[in-house]
């Protein structure tokens, strides 16, 4: 399992390193050096406890992918969600607000270190419309499921597992809790909060019939997702739904794009580790309620961004939430498996992905006689 990690434990001490370089150079200090790293720390651990629930909901997408797509998302998402998200999406949104060049941006990204967070921050409408309503569908899509076999809180999931039979009910629902949440903000605002959480809707949609015209199955999220390219743009969507509210709450901390850089790559690369330490692992099969619990957090998540352009909710509150719910499904899970053991002993079809990729029956379902051919 600490295997897993290793690459997140070395680019750890690789950014601290950095992030200690930077402050002595700017500062010539030790003292407001050392509080430098100790910023980038505070980022990192706040980003993983924000993205607990995208490590479940990862692996439960990825271990369907082909074993070449889930090599690809393991590297290229990675460069994606440390770099596109964390530096070129901030200085994005800064070229757009201020309508000035992504070059004179990055100016003032690494320059202006004011000028920079009071342009992001002030996008937060928009962005807490699209990200809300693309996370508050991924949600929907889980629950509005009359074909899931598990239930953990059944008389809340079973009454919207019926829905389903409406046709586009999660789109339905998100798009009515938009416009109501609309009415919380006036003039401008209100505009922009309904055309980026109507922009999510589409997006998502836009999502799901491109995994649909390029072919696959469909799992209990509604996405295809054993179709290599379909699942990899929805993975990149998903984690930069998730990096939204990571990307704005880093502000409370520091200004400084390059610290915020590094401490959130810190907390994605811990993410990314935990994704595959559950994919290789074959664990989620073995923690029932799991999944769920990702995405309770995840809908839990949806609403406090879409409430957030009315009331200021701490980044500590946001991480701690989502955390105490996957927390407690977990120890469900670990409960349910303990008084029930006779359920779980025909789930045969967990698996492993190996470092070479190929993707095998887990270790513990395999009959003892094929334990050595795996060993080799």
């Amino acid at each position: 399992m600490l295997k897993n990690f290793y690459g997140s434990i070395a680019f750890t001490v690789v950014s601290l390193i950095l992030v200690g370089v930077l402050g002595y150079y700017q500062t010539g200090l030790i003292g407001p050096t050392l509080q430098m790293v100790f910023l980038a720390c505070v980022l990192g651990v706040m980003e993983t406890s924000l993205s607990l629930d995208n490590a479940v909901v990862n692996a439960s997408i990825l271990k369907d992918m082909d074993p070449v797509w889930q090599r690809r998302f393991l590297t290229w998402g990675i460069i994606i969600a440390v770099f596109g998200m964390r530096i070129i999406f901030p200085i994005l949104i800064v070229s757009i607000s201020a309508m000035v060049t992504p070059w004179e941006a990055t100016r003032i990204a690494l320059m202006d270190h004011q000028l920079y967070e009071k342009i992001v921050t002030s996008a937060h409408i928009g962005i807490s419309g699209f990200g809300g309503a693309f996370l508050m569908l991924v949600g929907l899509n889980f629950f509005f499921d009359d074909e899931r076999e598990h239930h953990w809180l059944g008389f809340i999931e079973r009454p919207l597992a019926a829905l389903a039979k409406i046709p586009f009910s999660p789109y339905i629902v998100t798009a009515v809790l938009i416009a109501g949440l609309s009415f919380l903000v006036h003039g401008e605002e209100q505009k922009t909060f309904l055309i980026a959480g109507l922009s999510g809707v589409l997006t998502f949609l836009a999502v799901q019939k491109f995994g649909d015209w390029i072919g696959g199955e469909k799992d209990h999220t509604g996405v295809v997702v054993r179709s290599g390219a379909g699942a990899f743009i929805y993975l990149e969507f998903l984690d930069a739904s998730f990096s939204f509210d990571g990307v704005i709450g880093a502000f409370a901390i520091t200004n400084d794009i390059v610290l915020i850089a590094l401490g959130l790559g810190i907390g994605a690369m811990f993410v990314r580790s935990m994704t595959i330490a559950l994919v290789r692992g074959g664990h989620l099969a073995e923690f029932r309620f799991l999944e769920s619990g990702a995405f309770y957090a995840i809908i839990a998540l949806a609403t406090i961004m879409l409430l957030s352009i009315k009331l200021h909710i701490p980044e500590a509150v946001t991480g701690l939430v989502g955390a105490v719910i996957i927390g407690v499904s977990l120890w469900v899970s670990i409960e349910h498996k303990k008084r029930f053991p006779q359920e779980y002993a025909e789930d045969g079809d967990a698996q492993i992905i190996l470092p070479t990729g190929e993707v095998v029956p887990d270790q513990h379902t395999q009959p003892v006689d094929d334990k050595t051919t795996l060993d080799r």
